[in-house]
């Protein structure tokens, strides 16, 4: 009956590519590849089927069936010394926390206009855009270069310093019915601010919700604990680790033990604690491994509501940002002008505004529909043996490729180019 899945799996997601029309910058007639149109759509077809085939075999697995090769780099002791010394990550360290000054300062006091201004393009396009390809294609290398998460660790060793015994963290317990909602929310408005807020290039403003979105992830690390939030509430760390499912490296935990007095359920179903970042800095048998490319996204792990809409959201965001540069779009804007320009006339608020906070909400929607109406088909195709928002779940991190794929077709060029 896996077999079933599988070929259903890789072949309504392959047959949805191969309608016409289909477009790598979203579905419009504009695209900047740099191989022919017929090339991506292979390419991004294979993905689509591997992705699905990937999960199909392995999800509900035995213990021995989801087992993959991989080689422990700390099983060279020079090399575990200079990956674990605390001489090398201070330096790293402090650059980070120099650079989040930087955008903040340069944001706030620099040139206003976005060209000559270090803030908006390294915030927009050096780390955002730069980041996510880092961590899909190398490894979630965020979790040690998080401003945040480095600017609370200093705090907390201050506080531990100057009353020794005493926690900066208030450690109330984390709402379990909140999940990953909050990073939701979160990343939610950061595509809003990204797509429609039009004074998202400006460099005070870029300062100023830089400033906003600290408080809130320090606040929530100071309320509920460092690891509590960064696992649910602080959206990048939770964007990024989706991605690193697909990288080709991993940090493990031999002594699983530790799993008990965890903040989270990091154990999957065969046992295993795989990038659990919080088990990971307490324990003293860990592996930093490397793998096989996109093996994490057959992770044996229960998948909730939360999870899918996550990850629907980051793959209908990079959508939208495509569509949103086809004239498709800008009729739709122009449309949208004439529709509210007797309500909506102003530099900052307008029908382009109206038209763009609207295809931010209704994008992740419509690909929500769109998937569950797939997963429905399969369950029915299926003999019914998991009802369709089941096998919703069970196929979610299949879609993660894609918006990888998509990501990289919309934003290498700005990389490569304005990043400069």
């Amino acid at each position: 009956m896996k077999f079933r899945y599988v070929v259903l799996a890789v072949f309504v997601p392959g047959a949805a590519l191969l309608a016409q029309p289909a477009y790598a910058h979203g579905f419009g007639e504009r695209t900047e590849l740099p191989v022919p149109l017929g090339f991506f759509l292979i390419g991004a077809g294979v993905t689509v089927g591997l992705s699905f085939a990937i999960i199909g075999l392995f999800a509900g697995g035995s213990p021995e069936h989801n087992s993959y090769w991989r080689h422990n780099l700390y099983q060279t002791r020079w090399l575990r010394s200079v990956l674990t010394s605390r001489f090398l990550m201070l330096p790293v360290e402090l650059l980070v926390v120099f650079l989040f000054g930087l955008v903040i300062a340069t944001g706030l006091f620099g040139d206003q206009i976005p060209s000559s201004n270090f803030a908006p393009t390294f915030v927009w396009i050096v780390w955002w855009v730069g980041m996510g390809f880092v961590v899909a294609l190398l490894g979630n290398i965020w979790t040690f270069i998080n401003p945040w998460k480095i600017l609370f660790e200093w705090a907390e060793g201050l506080s531990r310093l100057l009353r020794p015994g005493s926690h900066l963290s208030m450690m109330r317990p984390y709402p379990w019915n909140w999940g990953m909602w909050p990073a939701i929310l979160l990343f939610l408005s950061f595509t809003w601010i990204q797509d429609a807020f039009v004074q998202s290039p400006l460099p005070n403003r870029v300062a100023v919700l830089t400033i906003i979105y600290s408080v809130i992830t320090l606040g929530g690390m100071a309320i509920f604990g460092k690891h509590q939030w960064l696992r649910h509430g602080e959206a990048f760390s939770v964007v990024f680790s989706f991605l690193g499912k697909f990288a080709p490296t991993e940090v493990r935990v031999r002594d699983t033990g530790l799993c008990s007095t965890c903040g989270g359920d990091c154990l999957s179903s065969n046992g295993d604690c795989v990038n659990c970042y919080e088990c990971f800095s307490r324990s003293e048998k860990k592996e930093l491994n490397i793998r096989p490319f996109a093996i994490g996204l057959a992770d044996n792990e229960s998948k909730t509501n939360d999870v899918l809409a996550m990850v629907v959201l980051l793959l209908a965001t990079v959508t939208f940002d495509g569509f949103s540069a086809t004239q498709i779009w800008v009729d739709i804007q122009t449309v949208a002008v004439d529709i509210f320009i007797g309500v909506a006339n102003g530099a900052t608020f307008n029908g382009r505004t109206i038209a763009d906070s609207l295809g931010v909400l209704l994008f992740p929607g419509m690909f929500l529909v769109i998937y569950l109406a797939f997963s429905r088909f399969i369950s029915g195709s299926a003999g019914s043996e998991l009802p369709a928002m089941a096998v919703a779940r069970k196929f979610s991190y299949s879609l993660i490729p894609i918006a990888l794929a998509y990501n990289i077709a919309h934003f290498i060029t700005l990389l490569l180019i304005q990043g400069q």
